[in-house]
C-alpha cells in the first residue's frame, strides 16, 4: 500500500489513542522492508471540529512496538513545544 493510503484512508488496523495534554496520538508505524518507519496521528478538537496532524519522521526502527514507542515520545516532544500551533 503507499503511503498516502496509508495516511489517507488505507486500510490499517485502528489502536486506542494516548490522550496526552487533550490530544490523542495515535501510533501507525509504516513498514519498509524489513523495518518500521515512526509514524503517528496527532488529534485535537477544538472549536467543534477535529483538527489532525499527520507525523512521518525518517527514524526506522527493527519492531513494531519500538517505532510506536518511539513515535509517542516524539508526538509528546512536539505537542509540549507547539501545542495546538501543531495544526
Amino acid at each position: 500500500m503507499s503511503l498516502f493510503g496509508r495516511l489517507f484512508g488505507g486500510k490499517s488496523k485502528e489502536v486506542e489513542p494516548e490522550i496526552y495534554k487533550g490530544f490523542r496520538i495515535f501510533p501507525a508505524p509504516m513498514k519498509e522492508g524489513g523495518q518500521f518507519r515512526l509514524s503517528a496521528r496527532v488529534e485535537l478538537d477544538k472549536d467543534g471540529e477535529t483538527l489532525t496532524h499527520n507525523l512521518i519522521r525518517a527514524d526506522s526502527f527493527k519492531s513494531v512496538e519500538a517505532a510506536n514507542d518511539a513515535a509517542m515520545g516524539k508526538a509528546k516532544q512536539l505537542i509540549d513545544q507547539m501545542g495546538d500551533k501543531l495544526f
